[in-house]
């Protein structure tokens, strides 16, 4: 990569796990996990991983984050997965940077993000963060979906955030599709945050 990777750099995959069903889109967690690994360089043990994943169990949903250090070494932690019901959100004055790789890349690097978090008014569960250019990008946790006449609009990569796993499915399956969008425009259609593990979560600002 062109910036420098900090030392203590983890990639991170967090997914929902059910009794019964195992982990939420597994396949679409490893083949990201497997990408980010290679791009940083990161060993990755294929063995490793699926013995750490079959540790997951429970009697109830489970919030599952899975990290992966420079070194190979696997951590899973696990906490009961609460129900999402709607959200409030707002729009955060902490902007990103569209052409940062690392936005790519679901990592520990994530001091925007958590800045925003740190800074929501109460009552507020949600903010989307914008880019230098004033475009919509993502949430702190979650992917933005705006929806409109059936069909999920969602920002495209060059403006800058994490291409998300259920982000990802909905574009492959149809779902959605790529938009520029700007603040104005969620006006214009009903809002959903969403990723793997909560999937949709309608919101409103």
């Amino acid at each position: 990569m062109e910036n420098p990777v900090p030392e203590d750099l983890k990639l991170i995959e967090t997914f929902g796990w059910q009794p019964g069903e195992g982990i939420r889109r597994r396949a679409r967690h490893i083949a990201r996990l497997t990408r980010g690994a290679e791009q940083l360089g990161y060993p990755l043990d294929g063995e490793k991983l699926t013995a750490a994943l079959a540790t997951v169990s429970g009697d109830s949903p489970l919030r599952v984050r899975l990290t992966l250090d420079a070194q190979g070494t696997i951590e899973i932690t696990s906490a009961p997965l609460t129900p999402t019901t709607a959200w409030r959100l707002h729009i955060s004055g902490i902007t990103l940077d569209s052409n940062d790789p690392m936005l790519r890349l679901k990592t520990t690097a994530r001091a925007p993000y958590d800045a925003a978090r740190a800074a929501l008014p109460e009552g507020v569960d949600e903010a989307i963060l914008l880019n230098e250019r004033g475009e919509l990008c993502e949430g702190t946790i979650t992917n933005l979906f705006l929806k409109r006449d059936g069909t999920y609009l969602t920002p495209p990569c060059a403006s800058g955030l994490l291409p998300g796993i259920l982000r990802e499915e909905m574009l492959e399956t149809g779902a959605a599709r790529e938009a520029v969008l700007q603040p104005e425009d969620l006006a214009q259609g009903e809002v959903f945050m969403g990723n793997s593990l909560r999937g949709l979560i309608p919101a409103q600002l």
